[in-house]
C-alpha cells in the first residue's frame, strides 16, 4: 500500500510542487528544517539527524519534540522538560516544563508551557550562550495562548491557538522578547504553522493537509490566502527551509517537496 502510495506522490504535481519520498526514516511523526539542517522524531520519540542521504540517531534522550535554527538544536524530552544539544547529546535546561519549543527565529526560542498554553520567549543571548550550566529565565509573551509557534528572522511569528485559529506578530525582539501584538488570519483552521528562514509560511489545516501562504509582502507581510500544496496523502506535520518542504505523513512516511 505504501508502495503505491508513493508512486502517487510522484505522479501528484499541482501549485508548483512536487513530492517525493525523503530519506526513509521509518514510523516519522515529526519533521523540522532550519539552518540547513533537517531533523525528525519516530514514534518511539527518538531523534534523527539527516545527512546525506542517511538518518543518524540524535543523542540519547528520548524527545517527544526536537527543533533546529540559527540558536542551535533544542528539544523537549518525555517528561516535558526543555533540552539543548551540547557537546554530541542533549542537556536539560532548569526552569519551565513545555510541551512544544520553536528554534527558527532570529535566535530566540519560543516556548509552549505544558499545560497553560501560555507562550514564553527566550532572549537570543541567553539561548546561545546556554552551556548547560544554570537555570534560564524565560519571558512571557502578552496575550499568547497556542498549541504551535513558530518564527522566523523574516516576516515574524505566526501561532495556532488551542481553538485552531491562526495568528501573526510582525516581529518579536530576539534580544528582549517584546514585539508586536498578535492580529487573527481568516480562511482555515490550523493543527500548526511553519515559517522558513526566508519569510515562507506553511500551515497544516485540520483537514490533514498542507497550504502554502500566499501574497506575503513587505506591505502585507500576513498575505492575502492560502494555496493547497499537492500531496498523496494526509500529513501529521511539516517543515520548510531552503526551497524544500518536508511533510510527515499519517502513515509514518517521509515526503520531500520542491517546486
Amino acid at each position: 500500500m505504501k508502495t503505491f502510495l508513493l508512486l502517487m506522490c510522484h505522479l501528484a504535481a499541482a501549485h508548483g510542487w512536487t513530492c517525493g519520498e525523503a530519506p526513509r526514516l521509518y514510523d516519522v511523526v515529526q519533521v523540522d528544517a532550519g539552518h540547513g539542517k533537517v531533523v525528525a522524531r519516530d514514534l518511539n520519540n527518538t531523534p534523527y539527524f539527516l545527512s546525506g542521504a542517511s538518518w543518524y540517531r540524535l543523542g540519547s534522550v528520548k524527545l517527544k519534540h526536537v527543533s533546529v535554527g540559527p540558536s542551535g538544536l533544542w528539544g523537549i524530552d518525555t517528561s516535558d522538560q526543555v533540552v539543548k544539544y551540547i557537546a554530541g547529546d542533549f542537556q536539560q535546561v532548569r526552569g519551565l516544563s513545555l510541551q512544544h519549543v520553536d528554534a527558527g527565529g532570529d535566535g530566540q526560542i519560543i516556548g509552549i508551557e505544558a499545560n497553560s498554553a501560555e507562550t514564553y520567549c527566550l532572549p537570543r543571548g541567553s539561548a546561545l550562550a546556554f552551556n548547560g550550566v544554570g537555570a534560564l529565565n524565560w519571558t512571557k509573551m502578552a496575550n499568547s495562548w497556542f498549541k504551535y509557534c513558530s518564527c522566523s528572522p523574516n516576516n515574524g511569528c505566526w501561532g495556532v491557538q488551542t481553538d485552531s485559529e491562526v495568528k501573526f506578530s510582525k516581529g518579536i525582539n530576539s534580544s528582549t522578547c517584546l514585539g508586536n501584538s498578535w492580529r487573527g488570519i481568516s480562511g482555515l483552521n490550523m493543527k500548526m504553522m511553519k515559517i522558513g528562514t526566508d519569510g515562507t509560511v506553511f500551515g497544516l489545516a485540520t483537514n490533514g493537509y498542507a497550504y502554502e501562504r500566499t501574497g506575503i509582502s513587505s506591505v502585507f507581510p500576513d498575505g492575502s490566502g492560502w494555496s493547497i500544496v499537492s500531496q498523496c496523502m494526509k500529513v501529521s506535520h511539516l517543515s520548510y527551509d531552503l526551497g524544500r518542504l518536508w511533510l510527515a505523513t499519517n502513515s509514518g512516511l517521509l515526503l520531500q517537496c520542491s517546486r
